[in-house]
């Protein structure tokens, strides 16, 4: 019971770090391009490309906040964002092996980029395991 209080509060503290980001990123796009480290070396300011990505954290925010609330949809809830969480943490190293950005860019990056889908994941795979529980415990009655 209390690894489903954490799960479900880092859950909850995940969607709202993403909704958060997502809507400083629409609402002052210049201003969070100026704020977050290591944005200003990823190329020039673009409102549109800022407002975008936006929109997306916006999306990964409410799919982790609504499997919070929703445990038959949380698998789908929770694996959907952890997949776009990943693929941009993978970007950020695709361009490091391609000599975009330096190694120094990943450890930079970490708590906002590569962090986040690790947490995810171990969400994820929490909401894996207790769905199959429940089955199981519903199949065996």
């Amino acid at each position: 019971m209390m690894l489903k209080t954490i799960c479900l509060g880092v859950a909850a503290a995940l969607g709202v770090a993403a909704e958060a980001n997502g809507i400083f990123m629409l609402w002052s796009p210049e201003a969070w391009y100026l704020a977050v480290p290591g944005v200003t070396t990823t190329g020039p300011f673009n409102q549109h490309f800022v407002r975008d990505i936006g929109l997306i954290f916006l999306f990964v925010g409410t799919a982790f906040l609504a499997g919070a609330f929703l445990p038959g949809l949380r698998v789908i809830l929770w694996t959907t964002p952890t997949l776009w969480l990943w693929g941009h943490a993978l970007f950020h190293f695709w361009e490091v092996a391609v000599g975009i950005c330096g190694p120094s860019v990943l450890a930079r990056d970490f708590p906002a980029v590569t962090f986040p889908a690790l947490v995810g994941t171990v969400l994820t795979l929490w909401a894996i395991q207790s769905a199959r529980a429940a089955e199981s415990a519903r199949t065996s009655l």
